[in-house]
């Protein structure tokens, strides 16, 4: 277990906002507290391994409190639930591995190009929301891919699987309380996975200043998706994702 007198509890402060911040949007559009949370991270240095690990660990008590609410109020379908919770904990633990066992300089220019992808995507779906009806055809493969590209990116589960099963015509209601209830199976998983590898020693104050911020800002997220219409919302995560990230990028390859 980690060491609490050890942590710099003054030092909480930008993880605290971090989370806060990525929370609320999280509560709005059903996604992105692993992306936001994993963008900024990187951004004040943390390692791409530490920081996965740190989101996960705080989005298994953020997403069990969400989970329980859309199980409570009958937004999950389960059939699609079995179909994307195996292959979804499957693609996580691999993506788990791997980040484990790749040095973090050389993972984390990959890690902020694919987060810079992540956000051009949100803004590509933000523009053309709300997508066409079509009949959800392809599950299990993107169960697979979502959860691999949550574990290694630290985030992702929400932007490819919910607005995929979205833009298939799946109902908006259901998929976004089947995502989230699905995710909470993920990032415990993947947690584990985290602490097999790297031990508890990868969670600190980046993890305790997300967890506080994070569920600090729950109860708001449901006001603020009543609030603000989702196409501005999601374009404003796109263009925040895509300039931190891409500054990453550039930061680390100059």
């Amino acid at each position: 277990m980690p060491d609490l007198s050890s942590f710099d509890w003054s030092a909480l402060l930008p993880f605290i906002a971090i989370g806060f911040a990525a929370q609320l949007v999280d509560g709005a559009l059903g996604m992105a507290f692993g992306i936001i949370s994993n963008t900024l991270l990187i951004s004040l240095g943390v390692a791409p391994a530490g920081a996965s690990a740190g989101v996960h660990m705080v989005e298994a008590f953020t997403t069990a409190a969400s989970g329980i609410s859309h199980v409570a109020h009958r937004n999950v379908d389960w059939t699609l639930f079995r179909r994307l919770v195996i292959p979804g904990v499957i693609g996580g633990v691999l993506g788990a591995y791997v980040l484990s066992n790749i040095d973090g300089s050389v993972a984390r220019p990959f890690v902020l190009a694919y987060l810079t992808a992540i956000g051009v995507y949100i803004l590509y779906r933000g523009l053309r929301f709300p997508p066409r009806p079509k009949e959800p055809r392809y599950v299990e493969p993107l169960g697979l891919a979502g959860g691999f590209l949550d574990a290694a990116g630290g985030g992702g589960w929400g932007p490819v699987v919910t607005s995929n099963l979205l833009a298939q015509g799946a109902s908006p209601r259901k998929t976004i309380g089947t995502v989230s209830t699905t995710e909470f199976f993920l990032t415990v998983t993947i947690s584990a996975a985290f602490i097999s590898n790297l031990g508890w020693s990868m969670f600190g104050n980046a993890t305790i200043g997300l967890l506080i911020g994070g569920m600090a800002a729950a109860p708001l997220g449901a006001i603020i998706a009543k609030r603000v219409p989702m196409k501005p919302l999601m374009l404003m995560v796109g263009v925040a994702l895509v300039a931190t990230s891409g500054y990453g990028v550039y930061d680390a390859l100059a």
